[in-house]
Parts: C-alpha cells; structure tokens; sequence
C-alpha cells in the first residue's frame, strides 16, 4: 500500500534495527504503552508479534517517505479487544523528526480508508489521554470520542467510526 508520500511495507526479521529506532525514542513512546522508550528486549518481542500479525494480514507496517526511503514511522490496523469486543484500530507512530508535517493524518486516513474497502463496518483508535495531536488526527480522520477505558492501568480514550 501507498499514500501520496509514503510506501508501507511488513515487518520481517531484519527490521529490529527500524523498529527500536522508534521505541527508544523517549517521545515518540511518551503515549504508548508505559510512556517509556523500551528496551531491545521489548522492541524484540514486539517485532516478533508485529510479523505473526502481518501474516494474518493483520497488524502494523513499516512506513517509508517515498522521496528519500527514510523511515518515517509505523502504523496499519490492529486486532484489540475492549470490553470483551474484538475490535481493529487504526494506529500509527510517526518518528520525531516528521512531527507536524500531515504524517500522522496521512497514515490514520490511509488505514481508516483500507479498512473501510475491506468491508469493515466500524475502526476505532485508541489514544492515551494527553496526546492531544493524536486525538486531532482522530477527529479529522471522521472519528468521535466514544468512551474511556482503562488498558495496562492507563485511561484510554476510544475513538470511532461506524458505517
């Protein structure tokens, strides 16, 4: 899948290198998970589940800028269940460096217009309270506010939409 900047592609094994370059960065993890960069360990067993997600056609892809191949961030549609539901959120990280610059809408629209064509009825988004950016992105993606809910001990806000 493309967008107008980006190329997605999966995750495999040799990608650990490009995905601990976005959890050790302190603010890019700030509203993900515990709010801390992660240690290679983590970044390891989450690469691990990021490809058995891919298989199931599932999960998060890398996210490259077309022009210079660089790595901008991550991001797809990702089984969740809340509140017993089983759910597919549209999420994404954007690396620091690519802050503000439409990266953020661009993969959340790219995905929310994917799961759509896929014939999926309802996406959410689940945003750490204080992650203000991501809960605009969410809103200028066609999503409204739905609920709160407590994941990990973390208030979490549940964006959706509904077709």
């Amino acid at each position: 899948m493309e967008t107008e900047r980006l190329i997605f592609r999966e995750y495999t094994k040799n990608d650990f290198e490009h995905l601990y370059m976005m959890t050790s960065e302190p603010n890019v993890m700030k509203y993900i998970r515990h709010g801390n960069p992660w240690t290679k360990e983590e970044t390891m067993q989450t690469l691990e589940k990021f490809i058995q997600w891919n298989k199931g056609g599932k999960g998060l892809l890398l996210a490259f800028n077309k022009e210079d191949q660089q790595l901008v961030g991550t991001s797809g549609l990702i089984p969740q269940v809340i509140d017993g539901t089983d759910e597919l959120e549209v999420g994404y990280w954007v690396r620091e460096p690519y802050w503000r610059q439409g990266y953020g809408y661009e993969q959340a629209k790219a995905w929310k217009e994917y799961g759509l064509q896929q014939g999926e009825k309802r996406l959410i988004s689940l945003i750490q309270h204080g992650n203000a950016g991501s809960m605009r992105v969410a809103e200028k993606n066609g999503m409204t506010h739905e609920k709160d809910v407590d994941i990990r001990g973390k208030q979490v806000a549940v964006f959706s939409i509904e077709v």
